[in-house]
């Protein structure tokens, strides 16, 4: 499994750019994953469903299951946040893991920068990060990709992983 990242602060574009380079891998026969890394109160179930009831209720895991998906919900109830590596080695196997957030992470990451967001860029301070994908010219030494561009991203991501 090749793993590759993308770094950047809110609004800069990470969650649309990932859905437009999907596609592309999946097109070229990969199969992708994906883990992202929420804010602490994220909540994937929805009140008043038995599955919300019964984690309400104490469970520490709530399995929902169909003949099309399936979901896992595990409550950490005061538990430390399992790192990276804890949630790779839950997932099954892939060609392909995508990685939004996890930003402290040392894996190879495509920072995602929009000077109009008003932040810093992350590459100067990470040596993990090995391109940065902008809409307008950045300083940078790094490969700096058209961030409007996503069969190029596609392409360096596939080369930089060797899975081209």
């Amino acid at each position: 499994m090749k793993i590759f990242g993308f770094a950047g602060y809110s609004g800069s574009g990470k969650t649309t750019l990932i859905e437009r380079l999907i596609p592309l891998f999946t097109a070229r026969g990969l199969r992708v994953s994906l883990i992202k890394h929420a804010h602490h109160t994220f909540d994937v179930d929805q009140p008043g469903k038995d599955s919300f009831r019964h984690r309400h209720a104490g469970c520490t895991e709530v399995m929902v299951t169909s003949s099309r998906r399936w979901a896992l919900m595990h409550e950490l109830r005061g538990a430390p946040e399992p790192g990276l590596s804890e949630q790779i080695a839950r997932l099954s196997p892939c060609d392909l893991l995508l990685v939004e957030g996890f930003k402290r992470e040392a894996i190879p990451k495509l920072e995602v920068y929009r000077a109009e967001v008003g932040e810093s860029l992350i590459h100067p301070h990470d040596p993990n990060v090995v391109a940065v994908a902008s809409d307008a010219p950045v300083e940078t030494r790094l490969p700096r990709l058209d961030l409007n561009a996503p069969p190029p991203i596609a392409d360096f991501i596939l080369r930089h992983l060797g899975l081209q």
